[in-house]
């Protein structure tokens, strides 16, 4: 459509000219970006939003990202549905990816990856070079303890055999938690476990370990243990060994934290770095660059729907543990990490073999 001026106007041809071309850049940019231009509540009104999940379907990391979704759009303007789709691949990386790189930055998709993933670029691992810090951080649906523990049928019993004996446990990937927390006790506290790599996700080598394929777990968070095998802990077919959290858990008060089993204090420090992404929990994520006002939108409707009266009667049917995490803490906790002394990162990386 051209660009009109009556007849009586005193513009000169240049001028008009200049004034058509402003206002064709101006539809252009409108029109390449519509959704941009439009507020959250335009925006988000009956719109269908993804939320991509980056373990399988039926993990714990997928049963908390359903959850959420069916209550989240309730608290978001406009109450958008959501769709969910399992994106697995080299140990959360493909996600991380996708989400860094190509999925669309307009607020329309989200997902939720490994509490540790965020950490890897500090620590010398970034195999699709991506920045945490870019982004969007939404909040996350608990703060995580995780234990390490042996099937009843093992040679290991408690943590000072796992100190004299190897224990076979699950790898799920590169920079996923599954390998690189063992291994990093392995460093700081003398443990024996022994990763065997190639399993899709913590749940499948759950079923491995029921199998007799493998000893134990050395990592798989308390939340998960609750959700998915409570009959576990209650029956006793687990030896558990420690657990990583800076506080006792309730229900297993005399287990100790692996936190209190390092003596050499710059080992602890490293540890502590290591063990910060228990903060992040089950985290939640838009990719970079989402406009401020939606991203806005979006950290409000997830603290919103954490504190839901009708969720919490859902996560506690499904007994999954939940404990609002903001996006802001998220930010806070990435941040204190990258600043963390040299010492104490490199401690860590030599542990990781990374050096």
């Amino acid at each position: 459509m051209g660009c009109k001026y009556s007849s009586r106007t005193t513009r000169t041809r240049p001028a008009r000219r200049a004034v058509c071309l402003a206002a064709g850049a101006l539809l252009l940019i409108c029109g390449s970006t519509a959704a941009r231009c439009q507020t959250p509540d335009q925006f988000y009104k009956a719109r269908q939003l993804t939320m991509l999940v980056f373990t399988g379907p039926g993990s714990t990391y997928d049963i908390y990202a359903r959850l959420l979704v069916r209550h989240l759009g309730k608290h978001i303007p406009g109450n958008p549905t959501f769709i969910v789709q399992n994106m697995v691949g080299a140990g959360g990386f493909k996600l991380v990816d996708y989400l860094y790189r190509i999925a669309p930055t307009d607020g329309s998709v989200m997902g939720t990856i490994g509490r540790g993933l965020p950490f890897e670029p500090m620590l010398g691992e970034n195999p699709v070079n991506f920045d945490p810090l870019r982004f969007t951080w939404l909040g996350s649906m608990n703060r995580d303890t995780s234990l390490a523990m042996a099937w009843h049928a093992a040679k290991v019993k408690n943590f000072e055999d796992l100190q004299r004996y190897d224990l076979l446990v699950p790898g799920t990937g590169v920079g996923a938690d599954s390998e690189i927390i063992p291994l990093a006790i392995n460093s700081f506290a003398g443990t024996r476990f022994k990763i065997i790599e190639g399993y899709r996700d913590t749940s499948i080598a759950a079923l491995a370990m029921e199998r007799g394929e493998l000893d134990g777990l050395a990592y798989w968070s308390w939340s998960s243990i609750v959700a998915a095998h409570p009959d576990w802990i209650r029956d006793k077919k687990v030896n558990l060994l420690f657990h990583t959290g800076a506080n006792p858990i309730s229900a297993v008060p005399d287990l100790p934290s692996v936190r209190n089993l390092v003596e050499n204090l710059t080992d602890k420090k490293a540890l502590e770095l290591l063990l910060a992404r228990e903060t992040l929990g089950r985290p939640f994520l838009a990719p970079p660059a989402v406009p401020s006002d939606r991203a806005e939108v979006l950290r409000t409707a997830f603290a919103a729907t954490l504190h839901d009266t009708e969720f919490q009667k859902d996560a506690d049917q499904a007994r999954l543990d939940t404990d609002l995490v903001t996006g802001a803490e998220l930010d806070t906790v990435l941040r204190d990490s990258a600043t963390a002394p040299q010492q104490v990162i490199d401690r860590l990386k030599q542990a990781l073999g990374r050096n």
